[in-house]
């Protein structure tokens, strides 16, 4: 059956998973109750699953999920036969995690057995962990608190079998730290608010004109005086508002290496973006020798307190260079290869006007052949294209890296629209899906007049849900290079958490179902049964403590009347 034909709870209710797997059938009439007795076992791979759900789930529950009895006196594990994940006999009572490599790497099966209890067989230890998500589902809203409220009223989960993967690699959010900084707790928060919805990718925009966020040892200044401004806009960069409060934050090492090692026990990877050429004033502030000083009196600015896209944009010299190198070294130290292999260097929005008036930077167009100031954006992209292939790292910029020239070894992140992603994955280049006009989730979601700041067109949790990733103009080869989506958030009117609440949620729901789910064409897709599995979804919302917007419009305090937006009407192009 279908995944809008779950099987019911034991109140009767159509089950409410979200994203939607790919099937789930029922096996049974009974019903499996988790209780103080069950046991939690883990086969070899399945150790972040099993810490996870003893964790997040038993303390939510108030049950131990205690470790399966080995048979050695000091708890551990004894050695079995390397054909372990082949069996499917799980003890009575007991949650049992295996790896099972003839699954697809991130899918597993999870069967529901009233008398032996549930078993999760994953394609690798993420297939395993992306079940175990599910199984949090299937135990109900409570399953998603801190503490029990309940003790001892644990949800049972009807006999049924679900088999599920998901349709892309890189399902993703990007989140702006840099126009407002997101204190290093909030950030382990939303890792954990991905990982609930089987989202395996977290963009981390860690630089850029308002603020640098993020600790480099050789160069100290980056945080001295570029991690804070003055003052901010409040609102959009029209609105006449300002917050005159000094404004400022960044990560230590410490604080980064927490934040990696805890995206990957939740089997996230977390993408860093470091920007050149442009978006760079704060780094300019901090080091004035960065900028065009021929002329601008670099040595004047401060990190910026407006909103847009600042003027001043990096020197295009061997100064320049070898100062980013040094900060991509300590960068792929706080982000090892094997939990991060993709740097973002951003690439975008890099005015050309200081390059076209700065006698150093044409002689330096001259100097290196490559035409015109296009082809010296280009020429920076490239040398980091290939600095990074050479320390086994994959760079992925904004769709202007395709001005002047794609960098061969790039993956495009298409945010104008799908144009830049469409003429990348011809010419070969993998691509993520993630235009503005559809995944950005600063854009507002209703037309009404009480929407807080209102920004961009109206994007609906509707709109995002028939949102598509992979253009049907696409060939079947180019097609295959579109390697997943994301959804951005830029945070130029979210000052806390509960802002970025609201903007993000409930749509990132309807963007994780996207993401994972193999759903038809859109116009084909099931919104109403969507809409209903929602109402489950926003008790664990609720449960979560998400801040978001209410189906109905915003509560009393999510307003914001008075201070400025900038809403789009009408529908956003197709471009």
């Amino acid at each position: 059956m279908t995944a809008a034909d779950n099987p019911p709870d034991p109140t009767g209710e159509p089950m409410d998973l979200i994203p939607a797997p790919r099937t789930a059938a029922g096996s049974g009439p009974g019903f499996f109750t988790p209780d103080a007795r069950t046991v939690l076992r883990a086969g070899p791979g399945a150790a972040t699953a099993e810490r996870w759900l003893r964790s997040a789930v038993g303390p939510a529950l108030g049950l131990p999920l205690a470790p399966a009895n080995t048979g050695h006196s000091d708890g551990t594990e004894p050695a079995e036969p390397a054909d372990r994940t082949d069996r499917a006999e799980p003890a009575g009572n007991a949650i049992v995690l295996l790896v099972d490599e003839s699954l697809e790497r991130e899918g597993y099966r999870l069967q529901v057995d009233a008398a032996r209890g549930v078993e999760i067989r994953g394609g690798s230890a993420a297939g395993v962990f992306w079940g175990a998500q599910t199984l949090r589902q299937l135990l109900g809203p409570d399953a998603f608190r801190r503490a029990p409220i309940a003790p001892g009223a644990v949800r049972g989960i009807a006999e049924q079998i679900i088999e599920d993967s998901p349709r892309f690699s890189w399902r993703g959010l990007m989140l702006d730290v840099s126009r407002h900084f997101t204190q290093k707790t909030d950030i382990l928060r939303y890792l954990d608010l991905l990982a609930a919805h089987k989202l395996n990718v977290f963009h981390f925009h860690l630089t850029d004109d308002q603020g640098w966020r993020i600790e480099i040892k050789r160069y100290p200044r980056l945080t001295e005086t570029g991690s804070w401004r003055s003052r901010s806009k409040w609102g959009h960069r029209y609105s006449e508002l300002w917050d005159e409060k000094p404004y400022g934050g960044y990560y230590t090492q410490d604080d980064i290496r927490e934040i990696v090692a805890y995206a990957a026990d939740r089997h996230i990877t977390v993408v860093p973006e470091i920007d050149v050429p442009g978006h760079s004033q704060a780094a300019i502030a901090a080091y004035p020798e960065l900028g065009n000083t021929d002329v601008v009196d670099t040595a004047s600015l401060s990190p910026w307190d407006d909103w847009g896209v600042s003027p001043h944009v990096l020197a295009p010299t061997e100064n320049t260079l070898r100062f980013y190198e040094g900060v991509l070294e300590e960068v792929l130290d706080l982000f090892p290869a094997e939990l991060s292999p993709y740097i973002h260097i951003g690439g975008d929005e890099c005015p050309k006007d200081q390059w076209k008036a700065s006698p150093a930077a044409q002689a330096r167009i001259a100097e290196l052949g490559v035409g015109d100031e296009d082809g010296l954006q280009s020429w920076f992209i490239r040398h980091f294209d290939s600095w990074l292939t050479a320390r086994g790292r994959r760079l992925v910029g904004w769709d202007e890296i395709l001005e002047g020239g794609l960098a061969p070894g790039a993956t495009v992140s298409s945010w104008r629209g799908y144009g830049g992603g469409i003429t990348a994955a011809e010419a070969g280049h993998d691509v993520v899906m993630c235009p503005e006009q559809q995944v950005y989730l600063d854009h507002r979601q209703d037309g009404g007049p009480d929407e807080p700041m209102p920004i961009g067109y109206v994007r609906t949790l509707e709109d995002v849900y028939r949102f598509e990733p992979v253009p049907p103009t696409l060939s079947p080869e180019a097609a295959a290079h579109v390697i997943g989506t994301q959804a951005n958030v830029w945070t130029e009117v979210m000052q806390e958490r509960s802002r970025i609440d609201y903007q993000v949620f409930p749509r990132l729901a309807a963007f994780a179902e996207v993401a994972w789910s193999r759903l038809p064409a859109p116009v084909e897709r099931d919104y109403a049964g969507f809409e209903r599995r929602m109402n489950g979804h926003y008790r664990r919302l609720d449960a979560l403590g998400v801040d978001y917007r209410p189906p109905g419009g915003p509560l009393p305090w999510q307003k914001r009347p008075g201070v400025a937006g900038f809403p789009k009407e009408g529908a956003p192009p197709n471009v």
